[in-house]
Order: structure tokens, then sequence, then C-alpha cells
């Protein structure tokens, strides 16, 4: 049996024979999926991303989020979300998001109301 040759000091340094079992890949159940942690500080404010979690399930994704981002600081919701479940746009399609200029009646601030609200307002509270 011959061991393994690496330029990694590490891996020669422990004379790891080619044919160990421990060198052998790894089965899909073996490894942890990644979660996403969102952490909520207060009662109806957002929730903003903390940082990943590794785990093997969606409960322990829980724990080991509430443990590593929960207890620090005041919590009143975590979410977590497998990192393969969120789907993103990149820059290379930012022209999704221009606006048509033909279509600013959808925007709030096409609107100048706020002079006709003042109206209004003073006119309902003289009567």
């Amino acid at each position: 049996m011959s061991t393994i040759k690496s330029l990694d000091p590490r891996v020669t340094r422990f004379n790891i024979e080619e044919d160990d079992q421990s060198m052998q890949p790894l089965e899909r159940r073996d490894y942890f999926e990644t979660y996403e942690v969102f952490h909520q500080a207060k009662r109806g404010g957002r929730h903003t991303h903390v940082g990943s979690v590794h785990a093997p399930s969606p409960e322990m994704a829980f724990l080991f989020a509430k443990e590593q981002y929960g207890r620090r600081s005041t919590s009143t919701s975590i979410w977590v979300v497998r990192t393969s479940d969120i789907h993103t746009v990149g820059d290379e399609h930012s022209d999704m998001w221009e606006n048509v200029p033909e279509k600013q009646y959808r925007e709030a601030g096409f609107y100048k109301v706020r002079s006709r609200i003042e109206q209004f307002k003073k006119r309902h509270n003289d009567s």
C-alpha cells in the first residue's frame, strides 16, 4: 500500500494510505445544508439578514441560529431559509428594474395633491 503524496504538508504529515476508508467521498446525507438567518430585533420591525448556519435539518438550523444570532441581542423573531430556496437576479438583468417614463402615473411622486388635502382639511375643520 502506498501513501498519498500531496503538496499540502498537512496531508502528507499523517501518512494516509490510498485505500483508507476515511478518504472515500461522503454520501449526500453526510453533508449539512446551508441556511440563511434573518433576525427581527423588535416586534413590528423588519427582518434583516444576519448570517448563515450549516445544519442537517431546518429544526437544527433554527436552534443553531438561535444560539448564534439570538443570544447576544434581543430577538422577537428568527427566520431560517435554505440557501438553495433563495432565488436572486444579478446585475446582468438590471434593466428589469428600470421605469418607463410614460408610466409616471404609477409613482406616488407624480400626484401633487398635498395642497388639495390641506384645503379639504381646512374646509372640514372650519365647519
